[in-house]
């Protein structure tokens, strides 16, 4: 897969209608879900209580870590785009350093192999 664009161009097409994976929209509530109903059996089993028990620890810890990792994706959210930012300003700055590579084959690249004997 190859592109015609120069290096400004791929870094201004942005998002372009693409959206995101389903794992990558939906992790923290999986992963969340996991660990909060994992906090509430490993509290009820330190207690020595039916491993189920007490649902509202469930549902707070469930509540907690769907939280604090959703508030970590939108904190690598930012961080990426941040980061984008600055890359697509460098780029603008300096378009110098980033030409259009020349389109070629791979038969032109590799080289023929011959065997030794």
């Amino acid at each position: 897969m190859s592109s015609d664009m120069s290096a400004i161009e791929l870094l201004k097409l942005g998002d372009a209608g693409r959206t995101k994976p389903f794992l990558n929209v939906y992790w923290p509530h999986i992963i969340g879900t996991f660990f909060g109903v994992a906090t509430g059996v490993a509290i009820n089993f330190g207690t020595r209580r039916p491993l189920l028990s007490g649902i509202q620890k469930h549902v707070l810890g469930i509540a907690g870590w769907v939280g604090a990792l959703s508030y970590v994706q939108k904190k690598r959210d930012d961080y990426f785009a941040e980061k984008n930012a600055v890359f697509l300003h460098y780029v603008e700055l300096h378009p110098e350093d980033f030409p259009v590579p020349e389109r070629r084959k791979i038969g032109d690249i590799l080289e023929p192999w011959i065997p030794i004997r």
